[in-house]
């Protein structure tokens, strides 16, 4: 058997086991996670707010469209981003209208208001963010 032939057997023997440990690959933890992908525009400025612990979080809402134009229909997706320096300042600075790509981890809460009714609600906390469009600003062509 060649030398690389033999360098390959444990990688080899890796892949066939990972069949039996599907997440051996992953460094995340092995808990459920549900993920959403939102392709949407941004509603309005990103707003930074302080959790109770202390923790500044990045709030923004992005706007996506389905369905045919004449029954076109719009979800609100509002998204929580636990980013620090720089990656908060670009979030921050992103205009209404951009056009997003976000990828995150999605979570139902729920509770009772003040009336006992059960109300619940979509979290969705930020993996992954990508300008795709920036909107139009005739301000800022050159002339």
């Amino acid at each position: 058997m060649s030398a690389f032939a033999s360098s390959l057997r444990p990688t080899l023997r890796a892949a066939s086991g990972a069949a039996l440990s599907a997440r051996s690959f992953s460094s995340s933890s092995s808990r459920s996670v549900a993920r959403l992908i939102i392709t949407g525009r941004l509603a309005a400025q990103p707003e930074l707010q302080a959790t109770s612990s202390g923790r500044e979080v990045v709030k923004y809402t992005v706007a996506s469209h389905h369905g045919p134009s004449s029954k076109r229909q719009t979800s609100w997706f509002k998204v929580s981003a636990f980013v620090e320096g720089n990656q908060r300042e670009f979030i921050s600075g992103l205009q209404q209208g951009t056009l997003l790509f976000v990828e995150g981890d999605a979570s139902i809460r729920q509770w009772e208001d003040a009336e006992g009714r059960k109300q619940s609600a979509l979290n969705v906390v930020q993996r992954s963010l990508e300008v795709l469009k920036r909107p139009y600003n005739p301000e800022e062509s050159s002339d």
